[in-house]
C-alpha cells in the first residue's frame, strides 16, 4: 500500500463520519417533532457504513493479491429510519394527541444521540490524524530525496 492509498482510506472515513455527523444532527435537531410531512412523529435515522475494498486495474490486483486483502474503503451505504416505535406521552392538551390524550414523540434518546456524536468526532478526529501522519511521511520522503 502506497501513501496515497493510505490517504484515500482515511478521507474516505472523514466522509463517512462527516455524513454520521450530519444525520446526528439532524436527530437531535427532530427530537421534538410531533408532525411531519409523512406523517407522524419524526423517526431517528441512521447511517450504515461499509468497507469496500479499493477500486484497481486488474493488473494491480494480480500483484497485490498475495500480500493485501483487507478492505480499503469506507462507503455510506446508506441512511435508515430506526424500527423502534415512538415514545408516548400523555399530554391532553397537545394538538397532536389521539383519542386517549397521548402524543407520539420522536424514537430520539438525547444520550444516545450525543454519545454516538462524541464517537463519531473520535473518529473524524483519529482519520484526520492519520492524513496529518501521512503528510509528514510524504514530506520527510521528499526531503530525503531531495538530498540524495
Amino acid at each position: 500500500m502506497s501513501l496515497f492509498d493510505a490517504m484515500e482510506i482515511s478521507s474516505s472515513g472523514l466522509s463517512a463520519q462527516r455524513t454520521r455527523m450530519k444525520v446526528i444532527s439532524s436527530n437531535i435537531a427532530n427530537v421534538n417533532t410531533t408532525r411531519t410531512p409523512g406523517g407522524g412523529p419524526y423517526r431517528r435515522k441512521e447511517v450504515i457504513f461499509g468497507a469496500l475494498p479499493q477500486a484497481k486495474s486488474f493488473m494491480e490486483e494480480l500483484r497485490t493479491q498475495e500480500k493485501d486483502q483487507g478492505a480499503r474503503e469506507v462507503k455510506v451505504l446508506g441512511v435508515v429510519e430506526d424500527s423502534r416505535p415512538p415514545k408516548m406521552k400523555y399530554d391532553p392538551s397537545h394538538p397532536d394527541a389521539n383519542e386517549e390524550g397521548y402524543v407520539a414523540l420522536p424514537n430520539v434518546d438525547i444520550v444516545e444521540e450525543m454519545t454516538n456524536l462524541m464517537v463519531s468526532k473520535r473518529s473524524y478526529e483519529a482519520n484526520l490524524a492519520a492524513i496529518n501522519a501521512t503528510k509528514n511521511l510524504i514530506a520527510k520522503s521528499l526531503e530525503i530525496g531531495g538530498r540524495a
